[in-house]
Parts: C-alpha cells; structure tokens; sequence
C-alpha cells in the first residue's frame, strides 16, 4: 500500500459515517446476538479457531449482518474480499473468484468471499459461485434481509450454514447510543454532548432495533446542538432528525406475508383489537390496500361463511369503496369490515365442503349427468332421455324433491355439514329437513 493509498483510507475512516466508525471490530465489542456468538456458541468457538464454513447471515436492517462479516475478517487469517450485489456483477465475482484461486494456489491462503444483499443476485449469479464454494476456493458469507428459504439457491443453500441474527432490544440500542456518545476516538466523545432521557427514549423508540438508523439519526441530531457548557440533543432534534420511524417492514418480502398472516389469523380468532392493529401496520407501510382487501373478501367466504352471510356483500362493499375512495379514506370501511369479520361467528363448513368436492371431481371417475338433469333442448335429445324423469321442485311440499343428483360412482356422498354457529344454526335445522323428506321418499321406495 502506498502512502496515497493510505491517506485515502485515513481520510474515509475519519470521515465515514458514525454508524461505520463506530462497528465493532472484536466480538467482545459487538452488541447483541448473545443466542449465535455469545460465549461458549458453536460459530463463536468456529470464528475464534478460525475454523468458518460458508454462512448465510439473514436478519433485519441494523442487526449486525456486516459488522459480523468485518469481525470475522478481523479474526481470520483468511483474505476478505467484499463484493456487494447492489453494485457488482458475474464479471466482479469471476475476478474475486480467480484471484482467490490464485491465493489459494501460490500462497496456500483461503479466501472468505463476504457478499453483501446476496438476496439482490439472480439465479445465475448465485449459480456462478456455487462450484466454487464446493470445492473450497471461496468459505461464503452473504448478508440478507429476506428468507434465504426464497431467496438463496438451494444447492448454494444446502452447502451454507443460515445464522438468523435477531433484532436488537432496545436496550442494546440503548448501549450503542451510550457508547457512541462516549467515544472519543471513534465517536461523539469529542463533542462532550448531553442527550436528554426522553430524547434518548424517543431514538431509541424510532430506531425499531436498527442500530444504524439509531446511530446516523444521532449524528445529525447533533449537528443541531447549541454550543456552550453542556450542549443537549433534545426530543425535537431526534424527531427532527429521524423524520419517520426506522422501516422495517418489507411490503413485498417475508414481513408482507407475515403480517397478512397475523391479520387472517387473529380475525379467525375473534380478536378486532388486534386486527385492527394489523390492518393498520400493512396500510401505512405502504401495502396496496385493494391486496388487503381481496384477502378480506376471501376471509368473509373462508372463515365465516354462512354462520353470517352478510359477511361476503360487505366485505364486496369495503372493496368497492377503496377502490372509489382509495387512501386514506378507504382505510376506514376496511377497519369497518376488520371489525365486523372479527366478531362474526365463524364457520369453514364451506371451504371444506368444496374442498370434498374438489378433490372428488379430480380423484373420482367422471361419470356422466345424470339423464334427469341434462338440458334438453331438441327432439333428438328429449328421445333419447335427456331430462327423463326430472321433477319440477317447485310443485312438491317444501319446494323439496328426493332426486339423485350426483353420479352414480357418488350417490349418497354428503359434502356440506352445517356448524351449529350463527345463521348456519338455521341452515342446520333447514337440511335436516331435507334429509328427512329424502329419507321418506327413499323409505317409499322401498316399500313400493
């Protein structure tokens, strides 16, 4: 390296970003994730034997996905080489590959490939480093924020140790924040700033367990500051400086599914707090609201069903009126409905019985309509007996006629068992009837 080269790097170091300054370089020094580096862990005991398999390090912003990779090569007499999916191609991966090849061969030195948003790479990109990650020239280390179940190859996968880092607590956003504010070397210590307690609960409300987010909201907070004895960062300057809370949450990722997820799940349990809690999560994240909606309606029919049958025209009217009103006034008719479909009585008799049906349709032999219930709209037809013996319910007590309706591979399979729940109660009573005047015909029949 020479000395340009070195002032260069000097220059970023002192210039960089607090939230870089201030990653920790040991695992003593590293905040959080006691459950995977903790002392005594199996990848703790791995990194300090320089000992690494390839890894898949999968965890929300903020968490530590890349201080951990930077520890690693701190700690490995291995050669890092970093390449981030965001801006690099098969081209950049085919030259990290080669030189470490090369290592490998004049130097005998393993080379840890740390790759980072590998979720961002597309199938042939992930392709291109698996042969090479099998047979030893590159130990892996990608960073994701999305479930590498979907996102990561599964030969490249299967080859790959997931390490799931969790979010940080806020109390180790807390000790983050302190120490940043202690540093003097790599920190704000210089500054000898004071931040308020509702200031410091406020950042560490905001931050979600992001420590970057935490830690580059404090830098600008602080560029705020008055000078004097003791300058503070008070709450206004974090609001100020944070504008929004820290985004965790991925409309189109795992987060998405999740927390249509909830939402279906604590309406099937009755709970309109918590729906509401939901819904509200996915639409001021951002999720499309007619999404939200579509996923109503198919709970009204779903879940519900017929214990109310209200359920299905409004959920169709929440629908309608999102897509006349749109955000945020929409909003409203879908927390209506949220709390509706909650306190619903609840029945998936329907959802089962077509799902019998289903799979008899697609299990079964198809046998032919029976000749009573074919159309039978020529001369040609009726001769040769379509519609034969078909009786006009309408003209029978009850509106009720004993007929067999399926094929006969299927007669007498019963597919709807009405739940004892809401309107379904009365729908109950209703086919029980029926079944007796079909049992009495069929009783008629035998006696004739």
């Amino acid at each position: 390296m020479d000395l340009f080269e070195a002032n260069r790097r000097d220059q970023l170091a002192s210039r960089a970003p607090l939230a870089t300054r201030m990653r920790p370089h040991t695992l003593d020094e590293l905040v959080g994730q006691e459950h995977v580096v903790g002392p005594g862990t199996l990848l703790r005991r791995a990194i300090e034997a320089d000992k690494l398999s390839s890894l898949i390090l999968w965890g929300p912003p903020g968490s530590g996905k890349t201080t951990l990779a930077r520890i690693i090569a701190n700690t490995t007499r291995a050669h890092f080489a970093a390449v981030s999916a965001v801006t690099s191609g098969v081209a950049d991966l085919r030259a990290a590959i080669k030189e470490a090849a090369d290592r490998l061969g004049m130097h005998g030195r393993r080379t840890v490939l740390f790759i980072d948003e590998i979720h961002r790479f597309n199938k042939a990109q992930q392709d291109a480093i698996l042969p090479h990650v099998e047979d030893g020239t590159v130990i892996l280390i990608g960073a994701t924020t999305e479930n590498p179940s979907f996102e990561v190859n599964s030969p490249l996968l299967s080859r790959s140790r997931v390490v799931i880092l969790r979010p940080l607590t806020d109390e180790d956003v807390r000790t983050i924040v302190r120490r940043a504010l202690a540093d003097e070397d790599r920190g704000l210590g210089g500054q000898h700033l004071r931040l308020a307690a509702d200031a410091l609960d406020l950042l560490v409300n905001l931050a979600n367990g992001d420590a970057r987010f935490a830690l580059n909201t404090l830098e600008f907070a602080a560029t705020g500051v008055g000078y004097g004895d003791a300058p503070e960062i008070t709450a206004d300057l974090v609001r100020e400086a944070a504008q929004r809370r820290a985004a965790t949450y991925d409309k189109g990722g795992e987060d998405h599914f999740d927390a249509i997820s909830a939402l279906h799940k604590t309406l099937r349990g009755s709970d309109p707090d918590a729906s509401l809690y939901w819904l509200a999560r996915m639409l001021e994240r951002g999720d499309d609201p007619l999404y939200v909606a579509r996923r109503l309606v198919r709970f009204a029919s779903e879940d519900v069903g017929l214990a109310d049958p209200q359920a299905l025209p409004l959920a169709m009217a929440a629908q309608q009126a999102v897509h006349f009103l749109g955000l945020p006034e929409g909003a409203l008719a879908l927390a209506e409905l949220a709390v509706y479909l909650a306190l619903a009585p609840k029945s998936n008799a329907v959802y089962r019985a077509y799902g019998a049906a289903q799979r008899d349709v697609v299990d079964t032999r198809n046998d032919p309509v029976p000749l009573h219930l074919r159309n039978a709209p020529t001369a040609l037809m009726k001769q040769a007996g379509y519609g034969k013996g078909y009786k006009y319910a309408h003209d029978h007590e009850d509106g009720v006629v004993a007929q067999q309706n399926l094929p006969k591979n299927l007669a007498g399979r019963r597919y709807y068992e009405p739940t004892d729940r809401g309107f379904e109660a009365k729908l109950a009573e209703r086919l029980a009837r029926i079944q007796e005047i079909y049992a009495n015909a069929n009783g008629e029949q035998g006696e004739g």
